[in-house]
């Protein structure tokens, strides 16, 4: 019941939420902070009940929906999907911390944040296809309306681009699932009976890429990725938060559940062809961040850079390769939540987020300056923090399989590096300006946002083998079927 309880606890919440009275506008918050720490407790108590001695999917739920169409609420977590469960609730946790001052319909923000956050836990426990895409559907929705009325900008055309290009995506996948479900035994939609069925090479040639592009979209695939920037320029603090540390991450997920467990043959034959987009993600992503002048659309191309590196990953089919994946999906959804909470602290104070306009914040922000500063020595991969063993194991892994492709993606590294120095150096050191000598360091509930998520880099950088081990539970049955040792 601990799967189905934590999917209940944020839509109820939402409801709770939407029928306070309008004029207590403290109270959506403290509600969904309430809600916020019960998900994060539950995804505690279902981390401890993992067994990892049994590995593949535990604490499962199983119910007839529609027995005439093969349809099940069906719900279990294994290694991969528990660590982008307690991602998840980290992020939407922390998000809440970081969107306090809202004041703009606050019931209605709140509530589609957990509404939202509902179809992401759904995505990262769903066993039945059908339900696995009215998850998804559910997680990418709320996006158009949170961009779209609490954004900033171009906040119109950036809500419809990012949902017309993750709409496209949807039918794609739409498309993958029916193949799926109609070439599957007595037409089930249940992982476990797609799994079973042994798929012509022909139908996984074809299937494979509709799925992987389908996916790859929101996963920020190069050439589908702009999308991505403009969402993120637009977005308020927690759905940019959001956005980037755990919707992206449901494509690459998507990719891995369903392209790599259920289309092995396919991944084999397509890896070759699509690792090469991966590297243009690498090091285009950082070259375009290097040239921009918007800070938040730095952290957004940054974005893109970093998921092609897990994209290089899945697409080395190499189980070292994977864990590092996986591992980088969860080190950049922490870490990018850093970033986007740190934008949005910055922008509230300053009014800008052209970088040409800052300097020497640090001396009136320094708790806000550190932050930023550890978040960029994750993005730039120094050890001792959780990007570095990720990329280490990416790097590793696909070395072994395609070693001078590595070597170019890991240049990615040399301009991430120039680009991260490059806007620390210039928001918070060099002169002061006279205009910014008034500005506050984080109030107490921004420092204890800011200090979980650099609590979490560090501690996982320090003793990566605590989610390693877990996510290697589900790597090993993958990499039976490539032939792969773990």
């Amino acid at each position: 019941m601990l799967l189905s309880f934590l999917l209940t606890v944020p839509v109820i919440t939402a409801l709770v939420i939407m029928f306070l009275p309008r004029e207590r506008t403290t109270w959506p918050r403290w509600v969904a902070l309430t809600g916020t720490i019960m998900t994060l407790i539950i995804s505690c108590r279902i981390l401890l009940g993992y067994d990892l001695g049994a590995a593949g999917f535990q604490l499962g739920e199983a119910r007839e929906l529609l027995p005439a169409l093969g349809i099940k609420y069906a719900v279990a977590v294994d290694g991969m999907g528990l660590v982008m469960v307690i991602l998840t609730a980290v992020i939407i946790f922390c998000g809440v911390l970081a969107s306090w001052d809202v004041r703009e319909r606050p019931q209605e923000f709140f509530a589609f944040l957990l509404v939202l956050v509902t179809g992401v836990f759904g995505v990262f426990m769903a066993r039945d296809l059908f339900l696995f895409f009215l998850f998804y559907e559910l997680a990418v929705l709320p996006m158009y309306l949170l961009i779209g009325i609490w954004g900033t900008g171009a906040k119109e055309y950036s809500a419809m681009k990012l949902t017309i290009y993750l709409m496209a995506g949807s039918a794609l996948m739409l498309v993958g699932i029916l193949a799926l479900y109609f070439s599957g035994p007595g037409q089930s939609f249940l992982l476990d009976d797609i799994a079973r069925q042994s798929f012509s090479r022909n139908f996984q040639a074809v299937v494979f890429p509709v799925l992987f592009l389908g996916f790859g979209i929101l996963a920020g695939f190069w050439p589908f990725h702009t999308w991505s920037p403009d969402g993120h320029a637009s977005a308020p603090t927690a759905v940019s938060m959001l956005h980037a540390g755990v919707l992206m991450k449901l494509g690459a997920f998507g990719i891995i559940r369903l392209g790599l467990e259920l289309l092995p043959a396919g991944a084999q034959m397509w890896a070759p062809y699509l690792v090469i987009f991966t590297l243009v993600n690498i090091v285009y992503g950082a070259l375009v961040a290097m040239a921009q002048t918007d800070l938040k659309y730095v952290v957004a191309y940054s974005s893109v850079s970093h998921m092609g590196i897990v994209l290089l990953g899945i697409c080395a089919l190499h189980p070292v390769a994977l864990n590092g994946a996986v591992l980088q999906m969860f080190s950049h959804g922490i870490m990018t939540g850093l970033f986007f909470a740190l934008v949005g602290m910055i922008y509230g104070r300053t009014q800008t987020r052209d970088i040409r306009e800052m300097g020497g914040l640090g001396r009136r922000m320094p708790y806000l300056a550190l932050a930023f500063i550890v978040a960029g020595l994750v993005s730039l991969g120094l050890p001792g923090f959780s990007g570095f063993v990720a990329e280490i194991l990416v790097f590793i892994g696909a070395f072994k399989v395609y070693p001078w492709l590595t070597i170019i993606a890991v240049t990615g590294i040399l301009f991430t590096a120039i680009y991260i120095l490059r806007v620390v150096q210039k928001i918070f050191f060099g002169p002061e300006k006279d205009k910014f000598k008034n500005l506050k360091d984080a109030n107490p509930m921004e420092k204890a946002c800011l200090a979980i998520l650099m609590l979490i880099l560090l501690g996982v950088g320090v003793y990566p083998g605590m989610l390693v081990d877990i996510i290697n539970t589900s790597v090993k049955s993958m990499a039976a079927v490539w032939g792969g040792t773990p």
